[in-house]
């Protein structure tokens, strides 16, 4: 499963983050704000027009992410990493 598929107020945790392209700057990105191996994630809410953009939350930090880069962002789910 993907970020951007995840329904709201469900925790996961980070497997990785897929690059598209050789030193791919936004899956850089997304790593540098800690969207990393083992991480816990959920998303808190969604906008209102086409539920963009999404409000993130990994470990005890809030980011807002377009759905094309949370797609980016591979999960498992939380009850299966304990």
């Amino acid at each position: 499963m993907h970020l951007s598929e995840l329904p709201k107020r469900q925790p996961a945790v980070v497997e990785a983050v897929e690059d598209r392209s050789p030193n791919d700057p936004v899956a850089r990105r997304l790593r540098e704000l800690g969207f990393v191996h083992g991480e816990d994630v959920e998303v808190v809410a969604a906008g209102p027009l086409g539920a963009e953009p999404l409000l993130v939350q990994v470990g005890f930090t809030r980011f807002a992410l377009r759905r094309v880069e949370a797609a980016r962002v591979r999960l498992r789910d939380a009850k299966a990493a304990a």
